[in-house]
């Protein structure tokens, strides 16, 4: 990805905290000779520097992937800024937006307690703590049989990029200017970026 140095993102806390809270993100591999992406949920473990998730079994990807270098892009906030919002006539339109590349080699899983554990994990993220589904509780065959519908993966992480464009190659007082009618809009992207160039001014 290309990254201006004023754009990179070094705190791996911010990296690792844009991962889970954008986590559903596109996966992209080659398969036959060509480019092919999926989009899914991935967890992070950190501690072992891996990425976990798993394909719908009749999704042809799985198939050639092990052993690949993927790449896989978390996306997150992204607006227009229009060039009227700027002291000057002098300016074109631009994109302001954070994301986040990962490269890594595919591991398929596949051992039952693995599997169980990489669903759980899922579960336990995604539903509400006050939520009456727990994985736990369902029966173990049926999700047995679930899961044979499913190949679960990691991703070994080789590399990680991370990109946050909000405006800082402009003067502060500009920044400014963008950031109030960011602020204005009702569209909940461009509120949050907004809210990402304050705590970066």
């Amino acid at each position: 990805m290309y990254i201006p140095k004023q754009f990179e993102i070094k705190d791996e806390k911010i990296i690792i905290d844009f991962i889970e809270k954008y986590s559903f993100a596109t996966l992209f591999s080659q398969h036959n000779g060509e480019p092919y992406a999926t989009h899914l949920p991935l967890l992070l473990h950190k501690d072992e520097n891996v990425l976990y998730g798993h394909f719908a079994r009749p999704n042809v990807q799985w198939k050639d992937i092990e052993n690949q270098k993927v790449l896989v892009v978390f996306q997150g906030p992204h607006c227009y800024i229009s060039p009227s919002w700027y002291e000057t006539d002098k300016a074109v339109p631009t994109w302001n937006y954070v994301s986040i590349h990962i490269y890594g080699r595919v591991e398929l899983i596949e051992d039952g307690h693995a599997i169980y554990d990489s669903l759980h994990d899922l579960v336990t993220k995604y539903e509400s703590p006050d939520s009456s589904y727990k994985l736990d509780n369902v029966d173990r065959s049926f999700i047995d049989g679930m899961s044979k519908g499913i190949v679960a993966f990691k991703i070994n992480i080789t590399k990680i990029e991370a990109k946050a464009k909000l405006s800082q190659n402009h003067p502060v007082e500009r920044q400014e200017l963008v950031i109030k009618n960011l602020e204005k809009s009702s569209d909940q992207d461009n509120r949050h970026i907004a809210a990402l160039m304050r705590k970066n001014l």
